[in-house]
């Protein structure tokens, strides 16, 4: 591909993320996340291959699916009250398709369907693309919406979280996993969305953080699914030693950064009142904590059945960037006693 191919479908995809963070009319939100859909579209179906092109025709239809319903609800309020502003939407059953609109385009459950099987398809990098840069338009747009109907956000996300637990269970291939935990950390975003707008925030923030490292972290061991990893130690053995540590954090294992942002949820939560929710919601974390030890243990405690033949791996040298690696991987194990002082700065 010619490089200035993806550059120009990159600067399309900030272009879009940026005009709708932007924006606080209907018609202008939508425009931004269409260009951003049109954008990640051939990054997705460059590989030709079954299964890059199978992906990206699910996705494709999951984003348009969306984006109607976006679109009519906008449309739908604007004739009923005269107002196109995201802010001033009051009519309860345009907030309530532009809700679910906008779980569809990010993959909350019960809307998730599309979420694993694409993610599945896709490259590790176009992946990382979709589980993180993807969900920053649709996000703003819920944030900017009137609290309302708090009982719909709360279902949704019990449900997500329950969903992307029970999902990861009987996985094995690593992309399904990190879509499922996906769908379990954007559950935990929409229990407080409607009640704290900076910590829900914050835990998309942190939750970018971590699954930036899980990604980076699979490339450069080049595995994509969980008997693969049990070759790591060959090829990165001070990589590997610090890698549960990473899936770990994405768990919500104290006192890595992941635990950070389910302690603030489970306070807020429970300072409102609602006990039984947040009880439910710190029980669904032991699903997801399961599928993570797999993922742990298949890499620490597991050994190939023969030796490397040859010069082993780790020896050579490593072409790939890993910078941003330590970056992300630093803050994903050590953030956790600077969360408080970055909740209070959103603040």
């Amino acid at each position: 591909m010619n490089p200035l191919i993806p550059f120009i479908l990159l600067s399309s995809l900030s272009l879009g993320t940026t005009l709708t963070l932007m924006s606080s009319h209907w018609m202008l939100a939508w425009f931004g996340l269409e260009i951003n859909t049109m954008a990640i579209i051939p990054l997705m179906a460059h590989n030709h291959h079954p299964r890059p092109v199978e992906a990206t025709t699910k996705y494709f239809m999951a984003q348009a699916t969306a984006a109607a319903v976006i679109l009519f609800a906008s449309m739908f309020n604007a004739w009923t009250t005269g107002q196109w502003s995201i802010d001033h939407m009051s009519h309860p059953t345009a907030l309530g398709l532009a809700t679910m609109g906008l779980a569809m385009k990010i993959g909350i459950a019960p809307l998730h369907i599309w979420m694993p099987e694409v993610l599945q398809g896709l490259n590790l990098t176009t992946g990382l693309i979709l589980s993180t840069w993807q969900k920053l338009a649709p996000f703003a747009l819920l944030t900017q919406l009137p609290p309302c109907n708090q009982e719909l956000f709360m279902a949704m996300g019990l449900l997500s979280t329950l969903i992307g637990g029970w999902g990861g269970l009987n996985q094995t291939q690593l992309r399904k996993i990190l879509a499922y935990s996906s769908i379990a950390h954007l559950g935990w975003m929409f229990l407080v969305l409607q009640f704290s707008t900076t910590l829900a925030l914050m835990t998309l923030l942190t939750y970018f953080t971590m699954t930036f490292s899980a990604f980076v972290l699979f490339k450069l061991n080049n595995t994509t699914n969980i008997n693969s990893l049990a070759l790591t130690w060959t090829k990165a053995p001070a990589l590997t030693a610090i890698a549960p540590l990473i899936i770990l954090s994405l768990g919500g294992l104290p006192p890595l950064t992941g635990f950070g942002p389910k302690w603030m949820i489970l306070s807020t939560l429970t300072s409102l009142g609602l006990n039984m929710l947040a009880t439910f919601a710190a029980l669904s974390t032991l699903l997801s904590l399961y599928f993570y030890l797999r993922l742990t243990y298949s890499m620490t405690l597991t050994m190939p059945p023969n030796n490397i033949s040859g010069i082993t791996p780790w020896r050579l040298h490593n072409l790939q960037p890993t910078l941003p690696l330590a970056i992300a991987s630093t803050m994903t194990i050590m953030m956790l006693p600077i969360l408080p002082a970055i909740l209070s700065t959103l603040n």
